[in-house]
């Protein structure tokens, strides 16, 4: 089904709209939990609660890219847990290997900030830099940091080998640092 009828079936309140969207996107939901928590049975859970999460965002929210609105959702279900089942332990999966490596380059996206607005305001600028880019960087830079793919799968998904992946992943995070440095965010 066509994500435009099946966010019309949420604005009806129609619950075959869970039913289609679980149909077309609980694999690709499954695989972004699953890069986080590595845990089949945490990821299933996320992904059910992404499904009550879109019910309730939508309405209001009409979203233009269904699949990118779900897997934020999933995407930030997904490390809250983490955090929580984490909280005072390293882990070793993907997601915690990822905060390391951007921590590295001198942007720790993990630190406390003071209001939504300063989430808001950091977001637009790694969005910015992220369209001063090329695409293949780009879309390496999202696998990797986004959706917590590591360094196999992404080579397999671009066919690059896995030195050209970590050359493109170091320029990105330290071309990153020093953008965000150079429009005033501060570490």
């Amino acid at each position: 089904m066509e994500d435009s009828k099946i966010i019309q079936l949420y604005w009806d309140r129609d619950e075959e709209a869970i039913l289609q969207t679980q149909i077309k996107y609980e694999r690709y939901l499954t695989k972004v939990a699953y890069n986080i928590l590595y845990s089949e049975e945490d990821s299933a859970e996320t992904v059910n609660d992404t499904y009550l999460h879109a019910w309730n965002a939508i309405p209001p929210h009409r979203p233009e890219v269904l699949s990118a609105f779900l897997s934020k959702i999933t995407r930030r279900l997904s490390i809250d847990l983490y955090r929580k089942k984490n909280a005072g332990k390293r882990g070793g999966g993907e997601y915690e290997m990822s905060l390391q490596e951007l921590a590295e380059s001198g942007f720790e996206p993990g630190r406390c900030m003071d209001n939504e607005s300063e989430y808001q305001d950091l977001g637009k600028l790694i969005s910015e830099y992220l369209r001063t880019i090329s695409p293949d960087m780009r879309n390496v830079f999202i696998s990797r940091y986004y959706r917590c793919d590591n360094l196999q799968e992404i080579c397999d998904n671009f066919g690059f080998s896995p030195s050209k992946v970590k050359s493109m992943l170091f320029r990105a995070r330290n071309g990153l640092a020093d953008y965000l440095k150079k429009e005033g965010y501060e570490a």
